[in-house]
């Protein structure tokens, strides 16, 4: 990313550099992002709450006299960003893009992760969209509507973190965060070219009320490169003494990442994550992909992961979480639920205790079988979605190919198998079908984040497609 270009195109990484330098302030990036969101949120629907401009500049204004102090600034010190609204943020209301909290008054703190982000300097201008309490990896609501992709806004962004991702690649904002249990930051990141990283369980540490030791839901950053995520995660990374899996390690090595070169990085390419249904458009481009980086030096091996039997362990886990979080709200308000909602609420309700032991067993035993695997590779890459992005109309993608779907998280089995390996996966832009972006799935070693993030910077690198803009 030159500097020549418009302050709302420039890299979070050079924003927060020049920010520092005093070559350019905290108020111009405020300003060159807040004219941005005015200029092409209506038509992608990406930010769906803002604070007051004055408020927002303000807070600019008070970077600015921090850094001409000489003050001690944060990594991601006068950048903007927004946070998903799922996440509170003191001041504005928490949605969770449903009709039951249409109503939210504003939240009165901060949760954990958005207090990392404003330590670290960033400046929070709003919330981003997500669908009903995060449902699936399409952002639709009955509160904000549609979010729409900035390469095509007849097509999906994608989801929960859609708003996350639209926002970043129309350039509303330099830096965003995500959450994952099943492709919620992957998808996203994959239909609009950006990068999502779903770390390793307890690298971003949780304030999560309700099961604070799953290894199943992650938070992590999102951003337009690898290096800019690598930011990202040194600001949201570190432990807590009230994460109880929260990993103890100084998150200020990411900030040392750097592109690897091709011949240190060796890669296991897997077609199909063991057997999930592909579009021709996705394999085509994944193909395309592979040999790029086979061109420019990357040694690959085809290599399948075994993970057919992730699938019912992630649906038992995933229903069980449902119904930790949503039984109070299916209790006294189901009529204001969507019903798939609804249904994840009563299916984790009639769980019985055999099929959450047998889950845990499974879960343990993929995980111990994906590391095994980076014995004889670094990373491990797969396709990020079995399509590219859908119609906005749709609520779901109920067919791949021949393979038919009866539930919305069907179609997102290529996300959910490697959540259930616990190990850390970075989306990255790997390609694109008439126009629509195509992801890779980089997978790690288990707390490997920093190789991994290394890895992918190479293959930004050598595939170049980080650098293409939507058209808006």
């Amino acid at each position: 990313m030159t500097t020549d270009s418009p302050l709302h195109w420039w890299s979070a990484t050079d924003l927060a550099r020049g920010i520092r330098a005093r070559e350019i302030s905290a108020e111009e990036v405020m300003r060159a992002h807040l004219e941005r969101i005015a200029e092409t949120n209506d038509a992608i629907g990406a930010i769906v709450t803002m604070v007051p401009e004055a408020d927002a500049l303000a807070a600019a204004r008070a970077a600015d006299r921090a850094v001409a102090r000489g003050d001690e600034v944060g990594v991601l010190h006068g950048l903007p960003t927004a946070v998903k609204d799922l996440m509170d943020v003191a001041g504005l209301p928490t949605t969770h893009g449903s009709a039951a909290h249409a109503d939210a008054p504003p939240a009165t703190r901060d949760a954990l992760m958005v207090r990392r982000l404003r330590d670290a300097g960033a400046i929070i201008v709003g919330k981003t969209n997500t669908p009903e309490h995060g449902l699936g990896t399409l952002t639709f609501n009955p509160l904000h509507g549609v979010c729409r992709n900035p390469y095509d806004p007849s097509r999906h962004a994608g989801g929960s973190s859609g708003g996350a991702a639209a926002a970043l690649a129309a350039g509303m904002l330099p830096i965003a965060d995500g959450s994952d249990s099943g492709g919620s930051l992957r998808y996203p990141a994959a239909f609009c070219n950006v990068v999502g990283v779903r770390p390793t369980p307890g690298r971003v540490a949780s304030g999560r009320p309700d099961n604070g030791w799953t290894a199943h839901g992650v938070l992590g950053p999102m951003a337009r490169s690898s290096l800019d995520a690598a930011l990202g995660l040194a600001a949201m990374s570190g432990a807590d003494r009230y994460a109880p899996i929260s990993i103890p390690e100084d998150p200020a090595r990411f900030l040392e990442v750097a592109p690897a070169a091709p011949p240190s990085v060796r890669i296991g390419w897997s077609a199909t994550a063991d057997g999930v249904p592909i579009s021709a458009e996705i394999a085509a481009a994944h193909a395309a992909a592979k040999d790029t980086l086979d061109a420019a030096g990357f040694p690959i091996v085809d290599l399948e992961p075994e993970l057919a039997d992730a699938e019912e362990a992630w649906e038992t886990i995933e229903m069980f979480g449902f119904f930790a979080f949503g039984r109070d709200d299916a209790a006294k308000r189901p009529d204001l639920l969507r019903p798939d909602l609804l249904r994840n609420i009563r299916q984790g309700e009639r769980l019985t205790a055999a099929q959450l032991a047998d889950a845990l067993r499974v879960r343990t035993e993929i995980f111990r079988r994906t590391e095994r695997l980076f014995d004889d590779v670094d990373v491990l890459i797969a396709p990020a979605t079995p399509v590219v992005a859908p119609p906005a109309e749709v609520e779901w993608v109920d067919r791949v190919g021949d393979v038919v779907y009866d539930r919305y998280f069907r179609w997102q089995m290529l996300a959910n198998r490697f959540t259930v390996t616990a190990h850390p996966v970075v989306v990255t832009p790997g390609g694109f079908s008439d126009g629509r972006p195509v992801g890779l799935q980089v997978v790690g070693r288990h707390r490997g984040e920093f190789d991994l993030l290394c890895a992918t910077a190479g293959i930004e690198a050598a595939l170049g497609h980080i650098r293409r803009r939507p058209g808006l």
